[in-house]
């Protein structure tokens, strides 16, 4: 079982993260890294990220821009 990141635009087009992640073995250490690496991620050119159990979307698009997240 393997936890990865799909890194995008506000437009669905995909992007190259900043940080490169690995794959993660459970999905809590999939979010605890992008806890850490979220504004980096957005510095370097990613708004949104859908995360992904071995090819098949568990939830996304998720915002990386803290004031969307807050409001909506």
């Amino acid at each position: 079982m393997a936890w990865t990141w799909r890194f995008e635009k506000t437009d669905g087009t995909q992007v190259e993260p900043a940080v490169e992640p690995e794959e993660f073995t459970t999905q809590g250490d999939a979010e605890s890294w992008l806890g850490e690496a979220w504004r980096d991620l957005v510095e370097g050119g990613a708004d949104q990220v859908v995360l992904e159990e071995d090819g098949t979307t568990v939830y996304g698009p998720m915002s990386l821009h803290a004031e969307q997240a807050a409001e909506g």
